[in-house]
């Protein structure tokens, strides 16, 4: 971040700018106003928690390449181990990440074993009601700070052999998918609209993404689901760029939000600061570009504001 330096304005200045309406404090009039830096501005309201710890604890699932992952040191890598990281130098804090499965990161959130959980989720009312599919009422709930925007990808074996685009082409087939994730949402509904047809539609959940993938490659399932920046880096990636494609139009763009547990107020706001901050600075776009996802790209962090 730059910083001008602060100067003091003679009077003549100083009567132009407020005749202009000039909004900022200037060192016009008797003493000077340091421009406030919002770094230090949200540094000092990060809750006491984090801030004597010195360390932001987030549950994580890195095993959804691009967004999160391993890379070939063993340590995280990947879209939201990198806004982690840079959300926490905003912060003044360490960035500890908890390997967790999808389906447990929002059980241990609620049990306290990070202070929030950052993993590709989607914002979903179910996730914030904290209901299962039928709408019982199975843990609180949690807020989240969303900061991208992702659809939903069907991913197929180069080719498209089958010749699948839309989700009513998959009726009469297999499917593979990872369980828990909003993927599983949009199958269900499917489901229902295949056996309308008289073509059953056949799902196959796995508690990770690499699993769905490998049926797909194997030709045990005609086609995966994953979210759009997953399905794009696995065509490109796997075997060279041979082995999978995308095919069809994204559908269901909902944002990524990062989750923390609703009595956690203070955490959630200081987040929103930080992710517009991250924003601001340009450093989130030089990120989405690394990893090839700017079309993702949110303007600024909204909490709760997906459907």
């Amino acid at each position: 971040m730059h910083h001008r330096p602060h100067l003091r304005r003679p009077a003549a200045a100083c009567a132009a700018l407020a005749t202009a309406g000039a909004l900022l404090l200037t060192g016009c009039g008797g003493g000077q106003e340091t421009a406030k830096d919002p770094v230090q501005e949200i540094r000092g309201k990060v809750p006491k928690a984090q801030r004597s710890a010195g360390v932001l604890r987030i549950g994580t699932d890195l095993n959804y390449a691009p967004v999160e992952f391993r890379g070939a040191d063993g340590k995280p890598d990947g879209l939201d181990p990198e806004i982690a990281t840079a959300l926490g130098k905003i912060l003044d804090l360490r960035i500890e990440i908890a390997d967790t499965p999808f389906d447990k990161l929002i059980p241990n959130l609620h049990a306290k074993q990070y202070d929030m959980a950052m993993s590709a989720l989607s914002d979903i009312r179910q996730r914030r009601d904290g209901t299962d599919e039928a709408g019982k009422q199975v843990n609180p709930g949690v807020d989240f700070v969303d900061y991208f925007i992702a659809g939903t990808s069907i991913i197929v074996p180069k080719g498209n052999p089958k010749a699948i685009h839309t989700l009513d082409d998959l009726c009469g087939r297999t499917v593979a998918l990872q369980q828990g994730t909003t993927q599983d949402e949009i199958i269900a509904r499917q489901v229902l609209a295949c056996a309308r047809t008289g073509k059953p539609l056949t799902v196959h959940k796995f508690d990770n993404d690499a699993k769905a993938l490998a049926e797909v490659a194997s030709g045990a399932a005609a086609a995966g689901l994953n979210d759009f920046p997953v399905a794009a880096y696995a065509a490109k990636s796997t075997d060279g760029g041979t082995r999978f494609e995308v095919t069809g139009a994204q559908s269901k763009s909902n944002p990524y939000g990062i989750a923390l547990r609703k009595e956690d107020t203070a955490l959630r706001d200081v987040m929103v600061k930080a992710v517009d901050q991250l924003i601001r600075s340009g450093e989130y776009d030089k990120i989405l570009a690394k990893w090839n996802v700017s079309a993702g790209a949110a303007q600024n962090a909204v909490v709760n504001g997906g459907i």
